[in-house]
């Protein structure tokens, strides 16, 4: 049995599950911490919850300061053989395999992003 009740600016509707299942819900929401309206709604308009958008953010972050971890070791580098006035053939080599191996990297991580925001979005 389902009733609604109508406010100017939101609805609230009261449904019947049973104690168990409501215990259930209740500690998923305490657990993720998140509410009961938020898990039903996004459950229900098959959203991500937000944890899972908290987690996606905190993931995105860490993403990033590994990237920019990794441009300042470049740029150490480049600093250090600008020093020097010299590098190695097979330095160099080496280095340029690295280099294109992050720019591919960092391309797959931006269509990830690019995917992730389009998630997020909804």
């Amino acid at each position: 049995m389902l009733e609604e009740k109508i406010n100017a600016e939101s609805a609230v509707i009261f449904f019947r599950i049973q104690q168990e299942r409501k215990k259930s819900w209740k500690k998923t929401c305490e657990e993720r911490n998140i509410s009961m309206t938020s898990l039903i709604i996004d459950s229900v308009e098959q959203r991500l919850m937000d944890d899972e958008r908290r987690n996606v953010i905190e993931f995105l972050e860490k993403q990033d300061n590994i990237f920019a971890k990794i441009e300042t070791n470049v740029n150490q580098l480049a600093r250090a053989v600008n020093g020097q006035k010299f590098i190695s053939e097979s330095q160099l080599a080496l280095f340029s395999t690295q280099l294109s191996e992050i720019a591919v990297l960092k391309a797959r991580q931006n269509t990830i992003f690019e995917n992730i925001y389009t998630l997020l979005s909804k």
